[in-house]
């Protein structure tokens, strides 16, 4: 993860809050403490996210909103002008806040980015997911993704075809549906955990600035070594708990 990619990431953080218990905020903010640049980027956003909270803080409630909630939600009575002037509260903090975002993320970076999706899909992986089909089967994989106008007709590198496949999930990505395939090293594994060895797979066009075609890169993302690659109109990712040699034996 470079500064661009962590600046990306913790637009969305607030400080304070359970935002600091997942893995990708995590890491930016560990980069934060390196990067004296980034320190400062984040120092800023922070100072920003508690003014805005000091100013919700200063919107007082209409008086007898609470009584008019509860009196409604019993009787369900028709709506009263007070609660029309509610709306109208609630409206004019929302077109506030409409007016005011462009002035506090004057350079939101776009959010399609390569960068962007390895991280998310590397989070997807971690945090734990549910599978779609669990199935030692490739075919039957193959025919599941298909069916769901998933990316299905991606090409494995011949160590990864021989490797034991556990099942597959459907990622969304923007527009686009990402093929998540799920295999397993062999390698002992924590209790509930099935996978230890992940494979995305998107159409090319729907990432930007995507890797050019027959060039791998190595990158390690959080606990994860990853490799990218294109061949034909696909992104391929792999992912694995390991280190690079680790990574190798499957391409």
């Amino acid at each position: 993860m470079n500064p661009d990619e962590a600046k990306t990431i913790l637009l969305l953080y607030r400080p304070g809050t359970a935002d600091d218990d997942d893995p990708l905020i995590a890491e930016a903010l560990a980069l934060a403490k390196r990067e004296p640049g980034l320190a400062r980027w984040l120092e800023k956003h922070c100072a920003r996210q508690e003014a805005l909270r000091t100013k919700f803080r200063q919107i007082a409630a209409p008086a007898g909103l609470k009584e008019q909630i509860i009196s409604e939600q019993a009787a369900h009575e028709r709506i009263s002008a007070r609660r029309r002037n509610t709306i109208f509260a609630v409206a004019a903090v929302i077109v506030t806040l409409v007016v005011l975002v462009p002035f506090w993320f004057p350079h939101r970076p776009s959010d399609n980015t390569f960068a962007i999706l390895r991280s998310r899909m590397v989070g997807v992986a971690l945090r734990g997911y549910s599978m779609d089909l669990t199935t030692n089967s490739p075919s039957q994989v193959r025919a599941f993704l298909a069916a769901r106008s998933a990316p299905a007709d991606y090409v494995l590198p011949a160590p990864l075809e021989k490797t034991t496949m556990t099942g597959c999930a459907i990622q969304n990505w923007q527009d686009a549906k990402v093929s998540m395939i799920c295999f397993r090293t062999g390698r002992p594994l924590p209790p509930g955990q099935s996978s230890d060895l992940w494979l995305f797979v998107v159409d090319r066009t729907a990432v930007k600035d995507a890797p050019p075609a027959d060039s791998r890169q190595f990158t390690r993302v959080n606990r994860l070594t990853t490799v990218t690659w294109t061949q034909g109109n696909k992104l391929y990712l792999l992912g694995v708990e390991g280190n690079e040699q680790t990574l190798q034996q499957y391409l």
